[in-house]
C-alpha cells in the first residue's frame, strides 16, 4: 500500500514545516492530486489518520483537490482535458496527445495555530 508511504511523506513534511514555521498545530492540509496520480484517496484518509497520530497534524483534517488530466493535441494545437491517458482529444479527435498533467501530488498549504 503505497499510500502509508505518501502518508509518511506528508508526515515529514508537516514536521519540518512545523519547526521551521513555528506552529504547533495544523487543523487542515490541502493536497492537490492529479487524476492519473495512482492515489486510492479513500487508502490516503485512513494512512493519514495513521501517520500524523502524535505529530502536530494529530487530528488535522484532510482536504483533497482533483486535478484533471491534461494533454496537448498535436492535431489541433490545442491544451485539452482528458479522462484518461489513452483517449483522443476532445475537441478534433486526434489519438496524437501528449499527456502534460494529471500526475501531480503536492501540498498545497496547511491551516495552522
Amino acid at each position: 500500500m503505497h499510500e502509508m508511504a505518501l502518508a509518511q511523506s506528508i508526515r515529514g513534511i508537516v514536521d519540518d514545516q512545523a519547526r521551521a514555521q513555528h506552529f504547533s498545530r495544523v487543523k487542515v492540509v490541502r493536497m492537490e492530486i492529479g487524476r492519473f496520480a495512482g492515489v486510492e484517496k479513500s487508502a490516503l484518509v485512513f494512512c493519514f489518520d495513521v501517520a500524523m497520530q502524535g505529530g502536530p497534524a494529530e487530528g488535522a483534517r484532510l482536504e483533497m483537490i482533483d486535478l484533471p488530466g491534461r494533454a496537448a493535441c498535436l492535431g489541433c494545437g490545442e491544451m485539452v482535458e482528458i479522462d484518461d491517458r489513452l483517449d483522443p482529444c476532445p475537441l478534433c479527435g486526434s489519438g496524437q496527445i501528449l499527456p502534460r498533467g494529471g500526475d501531480e501530488m503536492r501540498i498545497r498549504n496547511l491551516e495552522v495555530e
